[in-house]
């Protein structure tokens, strides 16, 4: 008899097309899934899955979509946990795989207390040695630890930038599926839809990051994270003290309350790299750091510390690029 699969929650962007934590989360898995030979299923839930579900099916070997009109104008990570609930108790797979955004840590909760499952959150990385072995990042990034189920059933939900998305060698099927209970859980109306003002890139997926802390002095400071990031091609982060001032929007915000980035190249500006701030970059291959304070906790990891006035040396990296470009 077969090993019982994993399952991967597919979840949609606001365009309907499939979120990038989903591409890593299903790369992780399908990686698992190989190693301990056991199918890896992608499942999605959703008003209408059909595109997210062929992007889906170019890393994962089947994937199956639910259409369900509820998740069109509510909130959709309790519809789709209940109706994963739902799927898990007719078709018994071992184990759910999830991303840690809003909608996966929603999906993980409400499947959690439907199943009665277990739940391991955060992972940062993930291996296979008879089940699912999580490493997780606690008290703010200063202990990793190393967790498994006691049992043979459990959700896993993985933080974004853990892996690189990587298709599969050759595409998967898609197939439809349906679930005809009615939904018992309550329904959250969304009441209005607000779009992230238009960025160079989207923060999680840049490769260069240029963020600003409390040292960039109010929201004028951040003109000039602003031209530094539009110079490098990258995208504008921050810190949640400046995010908390109202400097700049939440959306921008990088650390253990905001986003969690691993580009190519982290310009940190003003920012002194206290743990919750670090929790988020920490994994960047390079970082760059300007402070006054030669003691600021950011000089102890960062690849490069540069002791000096943001405000001089900022423009002075601005002007040399401004050069090198012509």
């Amino acid at each position: 008899m077969a090993a019982a699969p994993i399952w991967v929650h597919g979840e949609l962007a606001p365009d309907g097309s499939l979120a990038k934590i989903s591409t890593e989360v299903a790369t992780l898995a399908r990686s698992l899934g190989e190693g301990a030979g056991r199918e890896v299923v992608g499942v999605i839930v959703g008003s209408d899955p059909s595109v997210a579900a062929k992007e889906f099916a170019q890393f994962l070997p089947r994937v199956v979509t639910v259409e369900e009109p509820a998740t069109a104008d509510h909130a959709a990570g309790t519809i789709v946990g209940e109706r994963l609930a739902a799927l898990i108790e007719r078709e018994a797979p071992a184990f759910l795989f999830a991303g840690a955004g809003p909608e996966g840590r929603d999906v993980a909760g409400v499947v959690s207390a439907l199943t009665g499952w277990g739940v391991l959150v955060n992972a940062v990385a993930v291996r296979w040695d008879d089940g699912p072995v999580v490493e997780m990042s606690v008290f703010g990034g200063k202990l990793t630890t190393t967790s498994r189920f006691t049992g043979v059933r459990g959700i896993v939900t993985v933080r974004p930038n853990v892996v690189p998305a990587e298709p599969a060698t050759k595409p998967g099927t898609v197939e439809a599926t349906s679930v005809k209970d009615e939904l018992r859980l309550p329904l959250v109306k969304v009441a209005d839809r607000v779009a992230a003002a238009d960025v160079a890139a989207p923060i999680e997926e840049a490769r260069v990051i240029v963020s600003g802390g409390r040292g960039i002095g109010g929201p004028a400071g951040f003109g000039l994270v602003e031209e530094l990031a539009e110079a490098l091609g990258g995208a504008v982060g921050a810190t949640r003290a400046a995010v908390d001032a109202g400097w700049i929007p939440y959306a921008q915000q990088i650390g253990q309350t905001g986003k969690i980035v691993k580009p190519a190249l982290y310009l940190a500006l003003g920012i002194s790299g206290a743990i919750q701030h670090k929790v988020g970059m920490q994994t960047a291959d390079t970082i760059v750091a300007v402070n006054r304070d030669p003691d600021a906790p950011i000089a102890e990891f960062a690849d490069l510390f540069v002791v000096g006035d943001l405000f001089e040396v900022g423009p002075a990296i601005l002007s040399a690029l401004r050069a090198r470009a012509g």
